[in-house]
């Protein structure tokens, strides 16, 4: 892929975000999905890039438009798969709540899980505890093996669980370790993230949510040098057959080259609302001001964006080239 790209990419998150961050609060998740998958399409065609959709909206006959299988791009440049997610969180913006995210992952042609649209048992954790944890094992194991590669006491270890009914075992698990936990009711990608920032306060993630989310938390991690490891969770036969169909053993553990094979990944995000790691947009008068991150993996750059939009130059969030 070419350098320029990572530059290019965080265009369509700040677009996204933007559009979507003006139904914080209103109740109204559907909307606030729809602008966001609005205008980051539109961003998406005046890139430089060959680009296929592997993880989208949904499939071309459920999904108006990034449907899997869609083309991206102007048609010239790097072929790339990409995988999206317009609103990280879409009851997060309707709610008004946390870690709203405009998401998208790219990588080489034929480089990312094709990931289906169901569960995925994940454990996330950063740079420091990469290849101490095992999904597998314990609760208990893998916050003694965090806690020893971070220097803590358990005591002092964050864990983040999604707040759903399936993880009452987790939690419980983790209460009784004495491990400190961070419930969020939405955006495991944001969490997984988290635990490679040491300013966020988190240490490691625990618990299921959607697989696609898992493939893009995974491109972040493979830029930050962290890891994720998943494990699929068909939640009935057309699920498992699903899985039998595109050649995923759903009892295999995906680790990270499973997720994200290759050497080279970039994954770009801009905070929808406030977050621990990116601030939401604001908007001050005639301009809207987004906060981003952009990453590669083959450079290992990580870079925080301030960006000020002039939405009178530039209403429609696109300036074609």
């Amino acid at each position: 892929m070419e350098r320029s790209l990572s530059m290019e990419l965080v265009r369509v998150t700040e677009a996204a975000a933007l559009s979507s961050a003006r139904w914080m609060g209103r109740g109204q998740k559907i909307e606030a999905d729809d602008a966001a998958t609005t205008a980051m399409r539109d961003v998406f065609d005046t890139i430089p890039m060959r680009g296929t959709v592997v993880i989208g909206e949904g499939e071309m006959d459920e999904a108006p438009m990034l449907y899997i299988g869609e083309k991206l791009g102007t048609g010239h440049g790097p072929l790339v798969d990409i995988a999206v997610d317009p609103l990280e969180g879409t009851n997060i913006v309707a709610s008004g709540g946390w870690n709203a995210l405009a998401v998208l992952a790219v990588a080489d042609h034929g480089n990312l899980l094709h990931a289906p649209d169901m569960y995925m048992d994940k454990i996330a954790v950063g740079p420091e505890a990469v290849g101490q944890i095992d999904i597998n094992a314990s609760v208990l194991d893998n916050l003694k093996a965090v806690a020893k590669a971070k220097n803590k006491d358990i005591q002092d270890v964050v864990a983040t669980v999604l707040n759903r009914p399936r993880h009452e075992e987790i939690i419980a698990q983790l209460r009784e370790a004495g491990a400190r936990i961070k419930l969020i009711e939405d955006g495991d990608v944001a969490a997984a993230i988290n635990t490679a920032f040491d300013q966020t306060g988190v240490d490691i993630l625990f618990g299921s949510g959607g697989a696609p989310e898992g493939v893009i938390s995974a491109v972040a991690l493979k830029c930050l040098g962290g890891e994720i490891q998943g494990r699929l969770l068909p939640q009935n036969e057309a699920e498992i057959k699903r899985c039998e169909k595109m050649g995923i053993d759903v009892k295999q553990v995906l680790r990270m080259e499973d997720l994200v094979r290759g050497d080279d990944a970039i994954f770009a995000a801009t905070g929808v609302t406030d977050g621990e790691l990116l601030r939401g947009v604001q908007f001050k008068g005639s301009h809207g001001q987004t906060h981003s991150v952009v990453m590669r993996a083959k450079s290992g750059t990580v870079r925080f964006i301030d960006g000020s939009h002039s939405l009178e130059k530039k209403p429609n969030l696109v300036m074609k080239p």
